[in-house]
């Protein structure tokens, strides 16, 4: 293996720092209208782009070779620790949030668009922060890593291997070109906006629908309310429900879209597995509370339907406490937390792809007991899948329920309760907010130990950027020459 290019990863590095300086502009219009300090966002971007030009613009430019795998990995993990480090500035400076690893910890939920918060009274906060908070679901979402594909290919940087690793376009049917990731960008700008526009026509003013707009199509779930959507009319619930639903579907899905190439969504079977158990998810869930709770029809459907597909795409909006439901419905939410969306979308998860690829695998081995020596081919999409791939995909779901129980059982040591660790355990590396007992949807992690919390901040980027990419850092091999 070839040495690591500390130059590429230096400009990564500045580059990102200018991209969420220039985000922190953003804000600095909202503490003016509501009449806020500004100096918070001053001085982040000071500290933030002052660096970020020196290392970009002065580093020299001698990258003239494609990242290698190792440099990819590193990265994109380097990058995002960045990122949420210069994200927590804002809630530092404006001392909003006191204490650097609550700090880390909101801004790293933000960016890996878990949704888990410290915050005791979120309505309390500052306008301009709560504008930031949300701003970083949406950065986090998808736009950092199209505009670092977008600006990297300039400089010969091989965008296509960070763009392959980051678990929110993992797909290689999108391809290196500029073109098609604007048109990836403008299908994410275009659902935002049509959100934004459909919630102030409910009644939801601008600033609250720009924030759940945010939290919505990044998948993220921070709100600027503590009850979070529960106040809200039930169109607004409607609305919300349908896009965390959208925002979970592959951004591959859409760009066929917008392509016309409608033959290719209709042989698209990870989305017709999504629908199918979103479906399944939503009924369950609807008759849980219409039998179990004095709700009606219409109310245990509403409600039911926007925890299920709130939970399946690891959102973490509410409109209910599901702990106040009957122990059998938040045990079903628990149960959803890490199913996660389609591959190539905003959500977290283990994804429906490998859940597909999982029971295909079963299926093989069913069959096998009827003809052994058959060759059975796992397909998905009507493509082989290729058998180091499946074997890959396979492995990463007992991994998945591995790492999960080794964060429960760190923070049950720390003091944590049997509950509340399993459920922020398996809520953190699935990125959806909200876990079980004091920290379910209408609670929070403030009464966490720091060692929960840490354990919790490293799960969500573990979450975030898919086991392997991290794993794969603190193996031998990988720093081996």
């Amino acid at each position: 293996m070839r040495y690591i290019n500390i130059k590429s990863l230096l400009k990564i590095a500045g580059l990102i720092l200018i991209i969420v300086s220039i985000a922190f502009l953003f804000c600095i219009p909202a503490a003016l209208i509501y009449s806020e300090p500004v100096k918070p966002f001053v001085y982040s971007i000071l500290i933030c782009l002052i660096p970020g030009l020196l290392i970009y613009f002065f580093i020299p430019s001698s990258i003239n070779e494609k990242v290698s795998v190792k440099e990819g990995y590193l990265s994109v993990t380097l990058g995002w620790l960045i990122l949420t480090l210069a994200g927590a500035l804002p809630y530092l400076l404006s001392k909003s949030i006191p204490g650097f690893i609550n700090a880390f910890f909101e801004s790293m939920s933000g960016f890996t668009t878990t949704g888990a918060t410290i915050l005791r009274d979120v309505e309390s906060m500052p306008k301009s922060i709560l504008l930031w908070r949300s701003m970083t679901h949406w950065i986090g979402g998808v736009g950092v890593i199209l505009l670092v594909i977008l600006i990297l290919p300039t400089l010969k940087v091989g965008g296509y291997n960070l763009f392959s690793l980051e678990s929110s376009m993992k797909q290689k049917i999108l391809p290196k070109t500029r073109s098609i990731a604007s048109t990836i960008l403008l299908i994410y700008l275009g659902l935002t906006l049509l959100e934004v526009i459909l919630l102030s026509l409910g009644g939801m003013n601008l600033f609250d629908s720009l924030c759940h707009t945010f939290g919505t199509v990044a998948t993220g779930g921070f709100s600027t309310k503590n009850t979070s959507i529960t106040r809200y009319s039930p169109y607004i619930q409607y609305v919300i429900g349908v896009f965390m639903f959208l925002a979970a579907v592959s951004y591959i899905v859409f760009y066929f879209i917008v392509k016309g190439q409608f033959r290719k969504v209709m042989n698209y079977e990870e989305l017709w597995f999504y629908i199918f158990f979103i479906t399944g998810a939503v009924v369950v869930t609807t008759l849980i509370l219409y039998i179990g709770t004095e709700r009606n029809f219409a109310l245990s459907f509403r409600h039911g339907f926007f925890q299920a597909v709130s939970h399946v795409t690891g959102t973490g909006f509410a409109t209910t406490d599901y702990m106040l439901w009957p122990s059998i419905g938040w045990f079903f939410m628990f149960i959803l937390m890490p199913v996660g969306g389609c591959t190539g979308s905003t959500a977290g998860g283990i994804k429906m792809a490998r859940h597909l690829i999982v029971l295909r695998n079963l299926k093989t081995v069913f069959r096998r007991f009827q003809h052994q020596n058959a060759v059975i081919p796992i397909k998905l999409n009507d493509r082989i899948i290729p058998d180091n791939i499946n074997k890959t995909m396979l492995a990463f779901v007992p991994l998945y329920i591995l790492i999960t129980i080794a964060g429960m059982i760190v923070m049950q040591l720390s003091g944590i309760s049997v509950m509340e660790a399993a459920g922020a355990s398996t809520s953190a590396i699935s990125n959806v907010g909200p876990g079980l007992g004091a920290s379910g949807n209408f609670g929070h992690y403030n009464d966490f130990n720091e060692i929960a919390k840490v354990t919790m901040i490293f799960l969500m980027l573990i979450g975030r950027l898919e086991i392997f990419t991290i794993i794969a850092l603190f193996t031998r091999s990988f720093w081996k020459n």
